[in-house]
């Protein structure tokens, strides 16, 4: 028998769920408030991150701690209003990025991590989104001689351990590697396996595109109307109630929003960022995404420009930009990348759906059927969207899933 879903959340994760789902015979509407890409989904730095097997833990050097206390670092800024809000959620990331606890999350996330650019080549391969992602890696870039030397050490384990390609560069092999970077650079970290996407929120408007070509719908609509009803899930769009048998929450940064008013408390919390286009005015383009580990920023090149993105900042939902470490971070910038002219009338700011054990939630609802997750992907939305939508959709159906779902399951928190 077919079913029938809504996909509520139109980026890159709920774009993928109905595409999964379609291609299994259920009949799929996507909701969202807004157009697909618009989101989350369009504000990051294009990587598919397929190196990045060790996640974003909470820093643990007391040395670092005492830095990012000050408050006025590129890496992590905070909103003193919004701390009380984050201090649970910050001791659980705490005791969860310690070194064990660390290790395992790696472990679980391995899975999903080493076959996001191959799910992604799956739906590329179906489109004509192909120009918008090289396979060029990206590049860490060190200013201090010591601390390059000291990851260059833990890089090459890495990659032995998992198989990944990497390349350690020079200070003048990194130049070799991207002309248009100036001096003060001790060296890089190459990571080829990655891949860089041109313009984020065209790829995930273009997946969407594949999705209504093969007979999906569209609705906007408020995914805070979600209800059970009838033995199924219906949600108010602007064309009307709509309901389904299935109903999956993919609502990134906002889907607490509607998990919470059904009885679930999922620790999501928002990591805010920032980003901005500039023109270049380097002699040569840049060709690679590239972080600089001790500015904490990231440049890439995208179709607009080249984009600067900024680290973490922790504020609550409805809090008003801060601009300032975006201004913090072109300023470090701006010699290093030749950074031009502005080509935004304002920067872009966004939120990075964070859970405090840096893996996301995917599966059903324990307590509601018909109900799913798929959401809490930290900062690897873009990456891990494909590989999520995948899993999701084997669960649904109940076929037997590529890797074991238990450590992303919502029953974690139950």
């Amino acid at each position: 028998m077919s079913k029938d879903a809504i996909v509520l959340g139109a980026g890159i994760v709920g774009v993928s769920v109905a595409l999964h789902l379609q291609a299994r015979g259920v009949r799929v509407t996507l909701v969202d408030r807004r157009e697909p890409g618009e989101e989350t989904s369009f504000g990051n730095a294009g990587l598919i991150e397929a190196s990045s097997v060790v996640p974003y833990g909470f820093p643990r050097d007391w040395r670092m701690l005492l830095r990012l206390m000050r408050n006025d670092s590129t890496m992590l800024r905070y909103d003193v209003r919004s701390l009380p809000a984050y201090a649970r959620w910050l001791a659980t990331f705490w005791r969860e990025s310690a070194p064990a606890r660390l290790a395992a999350a790696s472990r679980d996330m391995l899975p999903l991590i080493e076959r996001s650019v191959a799910e992604h080549d799956a739906l590329i391969a179906r489109t004509e989104l192909r120009p918008l992602v090289r396979p060029v890696g990206w590049i860490e870039a060190y200013r201090s001689p010591a601390q390059f030397e000291r990851e260059r050490e833990d890089a090459q384990r890495v990659a032995a351990q998992h198989g990944l390609h990497m390349a350690a560069l020079d200070a003048a092999g990194l130049r070799a590697a991207e002309a248009s970077l100036a001096e003060g650079y001790a060296g890089g970290l190459h990571w080829m396996d990655p891949a860089s996407v041109a313009d984020p929120g065209a790829l995930v408007k273009g997946y969407a595109q594949l999705f209504l070509r093969e007979g999906g719908a569209f609705a906007k609509g408020d995914a805070l109307t979600l209800r059970p009803q009838g033995g199924g899930w219906q949600v108010q769009t602007d064309a009307g109630p709509l309901s389904a048998e299935l109903a999956v929450v993919a609502l990134g940064p906002w889907s607490d929003l509607v998990t919470a008013p059904l009885g679930y408390r999922v620790p999501l919390r928002p990591k805010r960022g920032y980003h901005m286009h500039y023109a270049s005015e380097a002699g040569a383009p840049l060709t690679r995404p590239v972080v600089d580990i001790e500015g904490g920023y990231v440049v890439a090149p995208m179709k607009r420009g080249l984009r600067l993105t900024t680290g973490v900042e922790l504020a609550e939902r409805g809090r008003p930009p801060n601009y300032a470490q975006l201004d913090a971070a072109e300023r470090a910038a701006r010699p290093m990348f030749r950074l031009g002219k502005r080509l935004d009338d304002t920067p872009w700011m966004g939120m990075r759906p964070c859970t405090p054990d840096m893996r996301p939630v995917l599966g059903p609802a324990p307590r509601h059927a018909g109900l799913w997750f798929a959401f809490g992907h930290n900062h690897h939305g873009l990456t891990l969207g494909p590989v999520s939508g995948r899993l999701v959709a084997e669960q649904i159906m109940g076929e037997a899933p590529f890797t074991d779902p238990k450590p992303y399951l919502p029953s974690r928190f139950a």
